[in-house]
């Protein structure tokens, strides 16, 4: 039928060597509920998104801003202060990347090499 969806979207999937550290990383950023199981981890916020991360032999972090390997993808989170989530970030264990091609947002790494920003619009 028209106007009626096929599937709803309620997480996204992120490969990484040790789920529930990264999921620890992004539910302490993201101040949301932490759930790690042996190869398998979800963050999940009050509102129901949900990120989540799934264990993966021989994991190789993206090299960004090169494409070898490719970044795929990565999170915009938004931020009210850049200096102060930065801080924070940065005392989580987030890398802050040499690379920042804007003013408005912030590149980092989390703790198995995905880069994010922080931005403030």
């Amino acid at each position: 039928m028209a106007g009626m969806a096929i599937a709803r979207f309620p997480s996204i999937v992120i490969d990484c060597p040790d789920p529930g550290a990264l999921a620890k990383f992004y539910g302490a950023m993201l101040d949301w509920k932490v759930d790690v199981s042996s190869d398998w981890a979800d963050v999940r916020a009050e509102y129901g998104q949900c990120i989540s991360f799934q264990q993966v032999e021989g994991y190789t972090p993206p090299a960004w801003p090169s494409q070898e390997p490719p970044q795929q993808m990565h999170l915009d989170v938004i931020v009210d202060d850049l200096d102060a989530a930065e801080a924070a970030v940065l005392d989580l264990g987030a890398t802050k990347h040499p690379h920042q091609p804007g003013t408005s947002f912030r590149v980092f790494l989390d703790p198995a090499g995905h880069p994010f920003c922080l931005c403030t619009n």
